[in-house]
Parts: structure tokens; C-alpha cells; sequence
């Protein structure tokens, strides 16, 4: 590989990582090509990027930023990077799912909103709630306060026209 190339893949790592609230080094070299196939098309389809990198070129983006220090002795044996930019959980649920499926992609270390984190937090990194998810339960909490005033006006509007009913019929008798 020349040193060009060794160049763009280093500033595209440290462009990435810059960018990305998450990110996974996973050891994937047990997986078939079938089954690595099927990994980057599950990435894809939650909008996580996924790439196979040199742990040496790796290492060099990532001294360009600052607090990846711990991650340094994790880079050995073969490593890809899952890199998340919106939803920080995407990418450990689908490592979670990979690794129970197959009992091969093993998580080496993540890294999320700049938190260092090694493999045995897997489960709980995958179990964060989604952005999606996050957004959906405060949207729920401010209309739950709205439906329950509608609630209560309807009620008031029901009882209301209970009465003038009352009062109409105590008229018409």
C-alpha cells in the first residue's frame, strides 16, 4: 500500500471518529464471508458505517484526537470499526444480535459520546433505548398531560349536555 493511500485512510478514520458519537472495534475474524456479508447489510440498514482497517493506520487517526488512549492496546488482531453519527446503540444491538447468533463477532471496546467502554458492557450499551425511541417516550409524556385535559373537557361537556337534557325535559313536563 502506498503512502497516499495510507494517508486518506487515516484522515478518513479521524474524520469519521471526529463526527461519530459512537463507535465499536469488533474482532470479526471467525465470520464467513457470507456471514460478513450479512453484518455490513444490517449496519447499512441502521445508518451505521462499518470498515476493515489496518490497527496500525487505526491507531494513527485516532492519536489525532483525543481520549481514545485506552483504546490503543485493544487494536490487535483483526479489528472493524462500526461508527454510528446518530443513534449510539445501533451498532451495539446489531454486534449483540451477530455475536448471539453466530458465537463468532466478538466486541474488543466502544467508545460513546467520547465514554471508553470495554466488551463486558455490551448488554448494557445494547440496551440503551434508541433516538427514536428516546424522542417517542418524551413526545408520549407531553401529549399524555394534553389527552388527559381533552379527558376531562369532554367529561364536563358530556355532564354539561346531561344537564341542560335535565333541565329541558324538567321543562317540557
Amino acid at each position: 500500500m502506498k503512502r497516499s493511500e495510507k494517508e486518506a485512510i487515516i484522515a478518513e478514520v479521524a474524520e469519521k471518529a471526529a463526527r461519530a458519537v459512537a463507535m465499536y472495534f469488533a474482532d470479526f475474524s471467525k465470520l464467513t464471508v457470507a456471514e460478513e456479508t450479512e453484518l455490513r447489510r444490517e449496519f447499512r440498514k441502521s445508518s451505521v458505517e462499518y470498515n476493515v482497517v489496518k490497527n496500525t493506520l487505526a491507531r494513527k487517526a485516532l492519536e489525532q484526537l483525543s481520549g481514545y488512549d485506552r483504546v490503543f492496546d485493544k487494536l490487535v488482531g483483526p479489528t472493524g470499526i462500526a461508527y454510528s453519527f446518530d443513534d449510539p446503540s445501533a451498532p451495539a444491538k446489531i454486534i449483540k444480535k451477530f455475536s448471539e447468533k453466530t458465537g463468532k463477532l466478538k466486541l474488543k471496546i466502544a467508545v460513546v459520546e467520547k465514554q471508553v467502554y470495554d466488551a463486558a458492557k455490551l448488554d448494557q450499551l445494547a440496551s440503551m433505548p434508541t433516538r427514536k425511541e428516546v424522542i417517542a417516550s418524551i413526545l408520549g409524556s407531553l401529549n399524555a398531560p394534553a389527552s388527559g385535559i381533552v379527558g376531562v373537557i369532554n367529561a364536563v361537556a358530556r355532564d354539561l349536555v346531561s344537564v341542560i337534557d335535565a333541565i329541558e325535559k324538567k321543562k317540557a313536563a
